[in-house]
């Protein structure tokens, strides 16, 4: 028998024993008249004889994280909301039926008390009990404080232990709330409004990803599971619905990092009459409120860089690239040394010569897909500060707006914030004729191999046949995006459950994949 399985009998034994003191095992309410932080917050600073001229009256609740007992009295550490608050519980307050009940706690059951704010000789703020109300039992051992909760992958897939135990793993939640609230405060506040679209769909699309499939009995169709809401929401944009927005789920069939999680969730929003340099300017605005929002500044500290959400660089793709070339590939590029398959070839033929063999290259490829993983080999790596980087190759663009001066690019932007990727905008392209072709330029990249090339969708270029008007849109990856703004360094230290491989008889950790080497999670 397992020292787990010997706890859990023993601790079904102390139930049994509650019960029998006629209290019920598991009773249904509790009220209260403060919560631990309310408690904190209101009167740390009272002192005794402050506390003693005006008794203060309490029924709180918690989870029990320390008990010690003195013979005839004992104290406690009731746990709630991110606060603790120590409990002093005395025979001759409580009684003989309330001692025993507080002589058969564990370290984790939940109680409730009634009691007076006073202050201990060594001068903590605690209640004096009452009344103790039984209100759960913890049958399983909570960890050891700083032993028991160094295994990543058990508090991922034991969250609701490692939120117990870790009031920093709750702060990051909280965080994580507060950053939700924020951008919906912001774009409510300028005139958009939230939306739901399907998260079912006939046709995968919005993004470069392969899908999660599912299939409908009663229609007997396959679905996909959504990879982004961009066609829905755009769709409404027709429909005359000019500012919309939603904050939605997407599911990519995708490799697993610190990075990648293949359920995640990303804000999406379109703004008419607008390109992508108006989202510029009100991204810039958005994010810098939602960090003071959550933080109370625009900065921020990440993988041991401060970074500043209130000052933003903005760079082409191309510019990008030249002002990160290595030296060891030689002299920077000029501008002209993207014109064409020819002179991007040379570029990379230098970078191979420089052993920089981190860019893959097919000659057979578009150009724009070649200058596209040269910006992803020599420079992606070094946008910590935030960074607006624009103009991408219409090849890696399907639903963007050719520049009209280049029609080899489009206007389109990514975010870059700590080295990460989290945000993907542009202005959108309305022309259906010019959609029509994009997309079949899409299917010819799937039939040379590409499972993520964008399938046909005749209704969305249907919709667009009623006219759609000038638009720019843009999704923001808020998984991401909550890293940044609480120093996580894992995808999953900001996902209450992160998606894990299941265990096997027998196993207490599972081998996860390796990390994924592409990085489409923010493309809208």
């Amino acid at each position: 028998m397992s020292l787990e399985t010997k706890i859990y009998e023993l601790r079904q034994e102390k139930l049994k024993q509650i019960q029998a003191l006629g209290l019920q095992a598991y009773p249904h309410r509790f009220d209260f008249t403060h919560t631990i932080p309310q408690i904190l917050a209101e009167y740390t600073a009272k002192t005794t004889e402050e506390l003693e001229a005006n008794k203060v009256n309490v029924r709180v609740a918690g989870r029990l994280m320390s008990i010690r007992g003195q013979g005839k009295a004992g104290f406690a550490h009731l746990q709630q909301e991110g606060g603790r608050l120590q409990i002093y519980v005395k025979l001759d307050f409580v009684g003989e039926k309330g001692f025993a009940l507080y002589k058969l706690l564990d370290l984790g059951d939940i109680i409730g008390v009634k009691g007076y704010l006073f202050r201990t000789r060594t001068n903590e703020l605690s209640i004096h009990v009452e009344e103790i109300h039984f209100l759960a039992k913890d049958l399983l051992p909570l960890p050891e404080k700083w032993h028991g909760l160094q295994d990543v992958e058990l508090r991922y897939r034991q969250r609701y232990v490692d939120l117990v135990m870790n009031e920093d793993v709750r702060k990051v939640f909280v965080a994580r709330s507060k950053v939700v609230s924020a951008i919906r405060r912001f774009l409510d506040s300028r005139g958009f409004i939230e939306v739901e679209t399907p998260m079912m769909q006939p046709l995968a699309g919005g993004a470069a990803a392969r899908p999660f499939t599912t299939h409908h009995n009663t229609l007997d169709i396959d679905l996909y599971l959504r990879i982004a809401p961009e066609l829905y929401l755009k769709r409404l944009t027709v429909g005359g619905l000019d500012r919309v927005y939603e904050i939605n789920r997407n599911f990519r069939n995708e490799g697993i990092s610190t990075q990648h999680n293949p359920e995640f969730t990303m804000l999406e929003f379109y703004q008419a009459y607008a390109d992508y340099r108006v989202l510029m300017d009100l991204t810039e605005e958005l994010l810098a409120q939602v960090a003071r929002d959550v933080n109370g500044t625009t900065k921020t500290t990440f993988n041991g860089h401060e970074i500043d959400f209130g000052d933003w660089q903005r760079l082409s793709m191309r510019e990008a690239i030249i002002k990160y070339w290595p030296e060891a590939a030689g002299g920077k590029p000029q501008m002209s040394d993207f014109a064409g398959a020819k002179a991007v070839g040379a570029l990379v033929k230098r970078l191979h010569d420089a052993k920089i063999h981190n860019m893959p290259y097919d000659p057979d490829e578009p150009a724009g897909k070649t200058i596209a993983a040269m910006f992803e080999a020599v420079a992606e790596e070094h946008l910590i500060q935030p960074t607006i980087l624009y103009d991408f190759p219409v090849a890696i663009s399907p639903l963007s707006k050719n520049k009209p001066d280049e029609p080899d690019w489009v206007e389109r932007f990514e975010l870059f914030v700590g080295g990460l990727e989290i945000g993907n905008a542009f202005s959108e392209l309305n022309d259906p004729e010019e959609q029509r072709r994009r997309f079949e330029q899409q299917l010819s990249e799937k039939e040379r191999g590409d499972e993520e090339a964008h399938a046909m969708d005749e209704d969305y270029i249907r919709a667009l046949s009623y006219g759609m008007p000038p638009a720019g849109g843009e999704g923001v990856g808020i998984d991401r995006l909550t890293m940044l703004l609480t120093g996580s360094r894992s995808i999953r230290d900001v996902i209450l459950f992160p998606l894990l491989r299941p265990l096997q008889p027998g196993e207490t950790q599972a081998t996860e994949p390796e990390e994924a080497t592409a990085d489409p999670q923010n493309n809208k």
